[in-house]
């Protein structure tokens, strides 16, 4: 699945915002059941200064976006749904990047400690790692069961 996003020049980029949305319009346009005779034309229908467009990189904040928006897809809610309830159902099947951040944190501070998991994470202060990595309960159920 991944094969033809890894078959890329080495100094490029896998994913690009730019060539997903040229995907997104030709999937639209191969849906399409309006002939082209009628209606809006492939590219006759769009700005000619355009405020934003897609970019070459996903940066964290397109990154995130494109993650959530998957999570909508995948996780569509049941029913209809006030506006508090779809954000409530939504901020619960959500994931976000940063999760493997934290993730990854906290086994390294529980497989090689506090140190070593802020020098990883390249966190100047510990302090800023201790909100990163959680503790590790199970060293402290282990101390309290040998303590007695």
């Amino acid at each position: 699945m991944l094969r033809p996003y890894l078959l890329r020049p080495a100094d490029g980029h896998c994913f690009s915002p730019a060539d997903s949305e040229r995907k997104r319009r030709a999937e639209l346009h191969s849906r399409r059941a309006t002939p082209l005779s009628c209606g809006n034309r492939p590219g006759s229908n769009v700005r000619r200064k355009p405020k934003r467009q897609p970019g070459d990189v996903y940066d964290t904040a397109a990154y995130l976006l494109a993650i959530h928006r998957a999570c909508d897809k995948a996780f569509p809610p049941e029913g209809e749904l006030s506006p508090i309830e779809l954000k409530k159902w939504r901020s619960e099947r959500r994931w976000s990047p940063n999760r493997l951040r934290h993730t990854a944190a906290t086994e390294l501070r529980k497989r090689y400690g506090l140190e070593a998991a802020q020098v990883v994470l390249g966190h100047s202060m510990a302090d800023v790692t201790q909100i990163y990595a959680e503790r590790d309960m199970t060293k402290a159920a282990a101390v309290i069961l040998e303590a007695g």
